[in-house]
């Protein structure tokens, strides 16, 4: 995700921050839909970010996080520089390989997959493909095609790689999350479109402050009039390679901006996840700066097996993983 993964000033100058907003009561607004109910500006640009646990929501698979923080510069320019973001100059996140897909997919834009470091998890990756696990979230015609050949990610496992993700590509640039394909080849029926749909039900709040942004993007029913930035990453999840598809969406929105971006496709370990962000203008010290909500959604088979502290515990990994990723985000941004 360009995600969705520190400005440090002296003391002196912090104390002289006085943030006001320039648009009609961001603080306000940010209350409106999100867990943050008082926040102040002046402190928050002192900080690096703000988190926060996300509502509880009545489907175990789902977990979600919010934050908030400060950057400078504008809400354009906060928008663009997470268009351009690479999250895999940066170990720590896990994130092996990230690479855009222009245009019209094709299968030299996953190419590069052959290319991925020999390491453990991508070698766990490998194990699972020449076995077709269960783990692997594929259709059944998607895992019909596999044929065993070498046995590795520069033989047949990649050719078989770079054919799912060319395809599932090319279908979400057609017809979004409708399009695709369900995760069946194990007989229990998974569809990406619906977990998005799901997620957004539980949050509704903040379903209607996006209400503009989703119905132009489609996310989750279909594709919309808004069209998405493709990109693909190889992920380290939890010891395991994961191959998944994003798709970033961003627009101007009353003098802020609001930006979406999402995992419709992963090869495993997770079912979708969702970003959305929304940026308002605000002046601090003189200075055009933006104030900054993020809630990070994810659907996974592996939550629902949590249960207590066990579920505390991922939510809080969650949160620390979101603040690590906003964290390198704005020191490669220079916010």
């Amino acid at each position: 995700m360009r995600n969705v993964h520190p400005i440090y000033v002296s003391v002196a100058v912090l104390l002289m921050l006085i943030p006001r907003p320039v648009s009609a009561d961001p603080l306000s607004e940010l209350s409106s839909f999100s867990v943050f109910n008082k926040i102040d500006l002046t402190q928050l640009a002192k900080t690096d970010v703000n988190t926060a646990h996300g509502p509880p929501m009545n489907n175990s698979r789902y977990l979600s996080v919010q934050s908030c923080y400060v950057v400078s510069g504008t809400p354009g320019q906060h928008l663009e520089a997470l268009r351009k973001w690479n999250p895999s100059a940066h170990r720590e996140l896990k994130v092996f390989m990230h690479a855009d897909v222009p245009g019209s997919p094709t299968e030299a834009a996953f190419a590069k997959i052959k290319n991925a470091p020999d390491n453990a998890a991508m070698r766990a990756f490998v194990a699972a493909t020449n076995k077709m696990s269960a783990e692997l979230q594929l259709s059944r015609e998607e895992a019909a095609r596999w044929k065993p050949g070498d046995g590795t990610l520069a033989g047949a496992v990649g050719d078989f790689w770079i054919n799912v993700l060319t395809g599932r590509a090319r279908a979400f640039a057609s017809g979004g999350t409708s399009g695709l394909a369900p995760y069946d080849h194990t007989g229990n029926a998974v569809r990406a479109g619906e977990e998005l749909n799901g997620l957004l039900r539980e949050q509704g709040k903040i379903r209607k402050q996006f209400a503009g942004l989703l119905d132009s993007t489609g996310i989750g029913r279909g594709s919309g009039s808004l069209k998405p930035e493709l990109y693909w990453e190889m992920l380290n999840v939890e010891d395991m390679g994961v191959a998944s598809l994003g798709a970033f969406y961003g627009r101007a929105s009353g003098g802020g901006a609001q930006a979406a971006d999402v995992f419709y496709y992963a090869s495993g370990s997770y079912y979708a996840t969702l970003a959305l962000y929304q940026m308002w203008p605000v002046e601090v010290n003189g200075k055009a700066s933006t104030l900054v909500w993020r809630g990070d959604m994810i659907s996974s088979a592996s939550l629902a097996t949590l249960r207590g502290v066990e579920k505390l515990g991922s939510e809080s990994a969650m949160m620390k993983d979101v603040a690590k990723s906003i964290t390198l985000f704005r020191k490669d941004s220079g916010r």
